[in-house]
């Protein structure tokens, strides 16, 4: 993930990135900064496989997030500040901006 803050500091635009061995024809980036919507931030798939997209969230917060990919799996975040348990019995991602 790449942080780059606005000079204000009071927001930060996140590229959340998946490498290509994730293995997925689809991906997108769900978290409490979008009610853990599967629709509302697509990644794009890159040439080599990857895939990437960019979210300005407001700074000074932590934000909990996860993957899902091709619409029946979920995957963490491998470069994430933080994992914390979820209700799901699983850990969701967590980054601090």
């Amino acid at each position: 993930m790449k942080k780059n803050y606005t000079k204000t500091g009071k927001l930060c635009r996140v590229t959340f990135m998946l490498p290509p061995d994730v293995s997925a024809k689809k991906a997108v980036v769900c978290g409490d900064f979008n009610d853990w919507s599967t629709k509302s931030h697509p990644m794009k798939r890159r040439t080599d496989g990857s895939f990437s997209t960019t979210v300005t969230l407001p700074a000074g917060r932590e934000y909990r997030f996860r993957f899902f990919l091709d619409n029946e799996r979920w995957e963490n975040a491998w470069q994430a500040d933080e994992y914390l348990p979820n209700e799901f019995g699983t850990e969701d991602s967590v980054i601090r901006v």
